[in-house]
């Protein structure tokens, strides 16, 4: 990925250093965290889709009993 323009969250602190951060080239979405912007993990946008729709969906809630 070359250069990228990260994005915030609207819910970060003011600070910003508590978010979650996401930035799009032509073909990956890179995500890292705002107090760790050099560790990053990448994914494609329909598999991102997928995720966030499972989160929504609450597929995802038993993770945090």
């Amino acid at each position: 990925m070359s250069t990228l323009s990260w994005r915030k969250s609207s819910f970060s602190d003011a600070g910003g250093n508590n978010c979650i951060e996401i930035a799009i080239d032509s073909v990956d979405i890179a995500v890292r965290e705002s107090f760790e912007p050099d560790t990053t993990i990448t994914t494609t946008q329909i598999t991102l889709r997928d995720f966030i729709r499972g989160v929504k969906g609450g597929r995802l809630d038993h993770l945090l009993d």
